[in-house]
């Protein structure tokens, strides 16, 4: 029997003011500000933002980089019972991953209308050829979410008008 999951409004938008706090640490640097908190049993295990350019790494995705952190920190490569917040709708690498890592939830913030995959562009865990069940939640702080890149990217436009 599948256990039910209660869903706590608040519990969620505080862990994804965490995967903004680290989004801001990503822009800070120059990357697009993108972040990932992976959450089990209410403690943050793995923590990422984007860094693909930093790193010189396509797979940077802050999602990548937090499990990546909980799979290291948990020392196993699945996380079974996590819930990954993250800033933005995930691509469908960050999707694989998710499946790959048998996490059991996705919360997001701003929608990806080009590349996301949990409803913009695709229902990428409804697909029944997976052999894992994700929940996916989207929306928890979206407004904040978005602003943060749509700020990010009005700054790198006004900065290549003005060089």
């Amino acid at each position: 029997m599948k256990k039910l999951q209660i869903i706590d409004r608040s519990r969620d938008e505080h862990f994804m003011r965490e995967a903004l706090a680290l989004a801001a640490q990503g822009a800070a640097l120059g990357e697009v500000p993108v972040g990932a908190v992976l959450v089990r049993d209410g403690h943050i295990i793995g923590r990422g933002f984007n860094c693909p350019i930093s790193r010189h790494d396509p797979s940077a995705h802050a999602e990548m980089v937090a499990i990546r952190d909980a799979a290291s920190r948990v020392q196993n490569y699945r996380v079974p019972g996590s819930t990954l917040y993250v800033t933005l709708e995930p691509c469908s690498m960050c999707a694989g991953l998710v499946v790959h890592s048998r996490i059991a939830r996705v919360v997001y913030g701003a929608s990806e209308p080009k590349a996301g995959v949990v409803v913009s562009r695709g229902e990428f865990f409804a697909q029944d050829f997976l052999n894992h069940r994700v929940l996916a939640e989207g929306g928890v702080l979206k407004e904040e979410c978005g602003t943060v890149l749509s700020d990010f990217f009005r700054q790198r436009r006004q900065a290549r008008i003005l060089s």
